[in-house]
Parts: structure tokens; sequence; C-alpha cells
């Protein structure tokens, strides 16, 4: 089965924001080239200062991020995202695409992903991970799947604190670009009645919906195949757009019909050079209650204004 690889070159001094938004493509097969510290690092990684004539050919003023899409999904979708994110940071580009065998990668990145504590009350368990430690915390079996969302990525783990902060027990809530559902399940481990997650992706309601069932959470989980909140109905306690600062503006003028009185709406995925975008965007209808920030990604807490 064929795969997309998809090579970005971008400056070396841009390559870990060009990383972190080619994370937001896929949670799996990506790797980053950069060669602008090449000597530093063999020494300090492996003490030697004996280096492949190649790898010092490289162009050290150039680093290349590869991401890789399952061919069920729509490279051109992706490549498509990259290019205007990258536009609107600021960030030179160029973008190759060949297809790639599907080959033991895929799964590679799991030996990665370990259990991992997020805020005060949670811990994130991947199912193949059998020996972990809850420490009193409850645990989050998730299988991402393809879909994004491990808790990996500051957007998602920024947002998972601040449900820490506004699920309070038996409210209800809304996730809007759900993913691998793991914001849904967070808030249902934290006390929410009942939680909805939509996405636009159909194979991350898929896994969503079997995250849940993993957790036990089926009967109060219900999952969308949708465009944002097309087909959203109802009013909820929590609504979390965890998704870019170009969705989260386009959400916020109707937003608003799905917010209960007093209800709390979490923003994340927001890089923070377009922070001030999205402030001007949500300062007219809501306060911002809270805000978080990690290695350059922003998310914050906000309550329609009376």
């Amino acid at each position: 089965m064929e795969w997309t690889e998809v090579t970005i070159t971008v400056p070396a001094e841009s390559v870990d924001l060009a990383g972190d938004i080619a994370q937001m493509v896929v949670p799996y097969g990506i790797y980053i080239e950069d060669y602008s510290n090449l000597e530093q690092e063999a020494w300090e990684i492996a003490h030697i200062d004996l280096i492949d004539e190649d790898l010092l050919k490289k162009d050290r003023t150039k680093a290349l991020v590869h991401v890789y899409i399952d061919p069920k999904e729509n490279p051109s979708e992706a490549v498509a995202f990259l290019s205007e994110r990258y536009r609107a940071e600021g960030i030179p580009f160029a973008i190759d695409t060949s297809a790639c065998l599907e080959e033991d990668w895929i799964n590679n990145w799991k030996k990665y992903f370990k259990p991992m504590p997020v805020g005060n009350r949670l811990l994130i368990r991947p199912t193949w991970e059998e020996e972990y430690d809850a420490g009193g915390r409850s645990v989050l079996h998730l299988e991402p799947g393809v879909a994004f969302g491990t808790g990996t990525h500051e957007t998602t783990r920024l947002c998972m604190e601040l449900l820490e902060d506004y699920v309070t027990p038996g409210c209800e809530m809304l996730d809007v670009g759900c993913g691998s559902g793991i914001l849904s399940i967070a808030a249902l481990l934290l006390g929410a009645k009942r939680a909805v997650g939509v996405d636009i992706d159909e194979a991350g309601v898929r896994t969503a919906v079997e995250n849940a069932r993993i957790n036990g959470l089926s009967g109060r989980f219900a999952g969308i195949h949708g465009n944002l909140t097309d087909r959203v109905q109802g009013t909820f306690d929590v609504v979390a757009a965890n998704i870019v600062a170009d969705v989260i503006i386009l959400l916020t003028g109707d937003i608003r019909q799905f917010l209960k009185p007093g209800a709390v709406y979490l923003v994340s995925g927001i890089i923070d050079t377009r922070e001030q975008d999205v402030l001007s965007a949500v300062e007219k209808e809501f306060e911002i209650l809270q805000r978080r920030e990690e290695k350059g990604w922003v998310a914050m807490a906000l309550r329609s204004k009376e």
C-alpha cells in the first residue's frame, strides 16, 4: 500500500516551529533532518568527532521535515493546510511529495509514546503499554490510530489542563475537532456527564468512538462526522476547540449558540504569533478567564460577555 511522503524544506532556524505545525497534520511518521549543529550534536550525543563525509556536505542553512500521509486520507488537503500555515507564520518553504511503501515506521513511533501524566489528575496510557503506575490519577487508555491527539503535543496538554479547571460533575461537553477523542474522554473522566465529539475526518471519529469504548464510556460519548459545528445540536457547559487560529476565528461568530449560560469556551492550537489575531476576533464577545502557554503554543479559557 503506497503512502505519500511530504517533505518540507525550511530555513534551519525555523525548523522547530515548522515541525510543530507539521505535527498537527499527523501524530505519527514525522521526522526532522537538521544538520545546522552537526558537529556539536555528534559530540554531545555520541562523543565522536569523525563524521560521515556525505553528512558534512549537507546544507546547514536548510532543514527538512518529513511527514507521511495514509492513502485513505487526503494528501493534497494536508499539503494545502501546511502551505497555508507556513505562509501565515512567514516561514519560507518548499514542499515535495512522493509515494512510499508502508513500512514498519508506521508503528515505530509507538515505542516513544509512554504513559504520561497530564495536569494534576490524569494519566494518558497507550493501550500497548501494560506496565504503568497511575499514582492515584484517572487513567485515560488511548489508541490514537491515525487521528490527531496523543497528549504529547503542547496544544492537547494545555487544553487538558484547562479541562481540569472547568469541567464540573454532571456537565456536558462539546469537542470541536475531536481527533482521537482524547479531550472528550478526559472530560468524562473528570466528571462530565456527556461529551459530543465532532470531526471532519471520518477515521478520527471512528477512533474517538473506539477510545470511548476502551475506557468504558460508550454510553456517555457521541461521535459526529461533520464540518465543525454544522451537524451539532444542543447546548453545552464546556466547549473545546483544539484546532488552529484561523478555524477558531471562524468559529467565533457561530459558537455562542452552543453555549449554555455561563459556559466556558476552551481554545487551543494557537501559535503565539497568531494570538493577537485570535484576541481581536473574540474580545467583543468573550472575556478571557485564563491563558496558558507552552513552547510557543497558547490556550485560553473564554466566557461569553453578558
